[in-house]
């Protein structure tokens, strides 16, 4: 099923409320005027409420998507979608997409 493209405005959270952003998102594609993000990106995370241990595992620091789009390529590497699962470093768990650009669709 196609779904948005990804892009530097996206809001993209943690599952605890942490802010996460691309570290290196792609300079020379852009929708709305904001460069996309592909799959190798790591995306930096801030303001997770996750305990350290021994209360928690967390907070969550950096994340990393491990599905992508399978037709659409940028810079020779498969962009990333509004439906893109990915895990977050050191929780385990996966970044939610709360909102994205809504013009540009992708498989």
């Amino acid at each position: 099923m196609p779904g948005f493209l990804l892009h530097v405005g996206a809001t993209v959270m943690c599952a605890h409320a942490g802010q996460a952003q691309p570290a290196t998102p792609n300079p020379r594609v852009k929708v709305g005027g904001q460069p996309i993000v592909t799959l190798p990106t790591l995306y930096t995370i801030a303001g997770c409420t996750m305990p350290p241990p021994t209360a928690g595992n967390g907070p969550c620091v950096t994340a990393q998507f491990v599905t992508s789009a399978t037709r659409i390529m940028a810079g020779g590497q498969p962009v990333l979608l509004q439906d893109s699962q990915s895990i977050c470093t050191p929780t385990g768990t996966p970044l939610t997409i709360a909102a994205t650009q809504v013009r540009v669709k992708g498989t």
